[in-house]
């Protein structure tokens, strides 16, 4: 299989993507997932979400101060 970038990969492997997704190759071809939950229930008007790629993590906090972390009520 060949991923976005190019790069080979044996059928029956599987690997994480610099975007955070699951990947898998085999004959039918690659299938990709995420492998993190996205915020969907906080207060959008005060709060952000930041995706830190390193720990394919999201992170909620208040937009004026990014050091006071905001409540989430739902993942997807």
């Amino acid at each position: 299989c060949r991923d976005s970038n190019g790069e080979l990969h044996e059928f029956g492997s599987s690997w994480r993507n610099a975007d955070c997704y699951d990947c898998s190759c085999s004959r039918n071809g690659i299938d990709c997932c995420s492998s993190f939950a996205t915020p969907v229930d906080y207060d959008e008007e005060k709060c952000v979400s930041i995706f830190n790629k390193e720990t394919c993590t999201y992170k909620v906090v208040e937009k004026d101060d990014h050091s006071k972390e905001c409540p989430v009520h739902g993942w997807v």
